[in-house]
């Protein structure tokens, strides 16, 4: 199976210090894998990184088997659709026009009504003409969620989509997402809940201090030693009314023999 977008030894400085050092990953069609990492582990640079919006110092990334650098930006924009962290928007749109966006190269009433149906999916049919700022801020990540899927590019990435958002907008959002990888696109997201990553991604990919630490199913990305070197967590997966959980404490500091 080729690699839908494929990063190799990336490296990366922000203001002289060594933000990725040699990281990357692989992702193909059919495959929704998860970026896991502490605070400034890498991640969101990684992500960006492997996107051509970050300078790299060294490293190679490619979209099906093309560097990015070489894919001019607007088919970029067709093969790719990004949701990053920050969820601003500047204009108070109707959720509509916002969600709408995300299939620009569409004739506008075909746009609009792939727009009505990804609202739908998020749980904001009837929002259609509600000015995005008048909106919660769960309701405005979901509009962006559903401007992502309007995208219906082959390789999606998301940039902590869960955050900040209520445990039944955290799922569903997570089920939208494998829904688009069963249907046949890659998808790439970051997370901090450890227990949803293990639940909805087929790989993970946990960094640490700008390398990759592990690189596997679930199951062997987050062994005890992993979580407890990476993280700092005493515990394990444990499968729990069908469903994968992490059951962890924090890890106790013992001091070191003869001290």
């Amino acid at each position: 199976m080729s690699a839908a977008w494929s990063l190799e030894g990336l490296v990366v400085r922000h203001g002289g210090r060594l933000a990725l050092d040699g990281a990357g990953f692989t992702v193909s069609a059919g495959q929704m894998v998860g970026v896991l990492g502490p605070n400034g582990s890498g991640k969101t640079t990684l992500l960006r990184g492997g996107l051509g919006l970050v300078r790299r110092e060294a490293g190679a990334a490619a979209l099906s088997g093309r560097p990015v650098e070489s894919i001019p930006a607007t088919e970029r924009a067709r093969l790719v659709g990004y949701l990053p962290q920050e969820r601003r928007v500047s204009w108070n749109l109707g959720s509509l026009d916002i969600v709408a966006l995300g299939a620009p190269d569409l004739p506008p009433a075909v746009a609009r009504d792939i727009a009505a149906d990804c609202l739908h999916r998020v749980g904001l049919g009837g929002f259609e003409e509600r000015g995005v700022l008048e909106m919660s801020g769960g309701e405005r990540a979901r509009v962006l969620l559903a401007r992502l899927l309007a995208t219906r590019a082959p390789l999606l990435v998301a940039d902590e989509p869960a955050a900040g958002l209520d445990p039944d907008a955290q799922l569903l959002t997570l089920e939208l997402l494998r829904a688009e990888a069963a249907r046949g696109a890659a998808v790439v997201i970051t997370l901090h809940d450890l227990s949803l990553a293990a639940r909805f991604c087929d790989r993970l990919v946990v960094l640490s201090q700008g390398r990759v630490a592990a690189d596997g199913p679930p199951a062997e990305a987050l062994s005890p030693g992993i979580l407890h070197s990476v993280f700092g967590l005493d515990g394990a997966l444990v499968e729990a009314g069908g469903e994968t959980v992490l059951a962890a404490r924090r890890a106790v500091q013992r001091p070191a023999p003869g001290r």
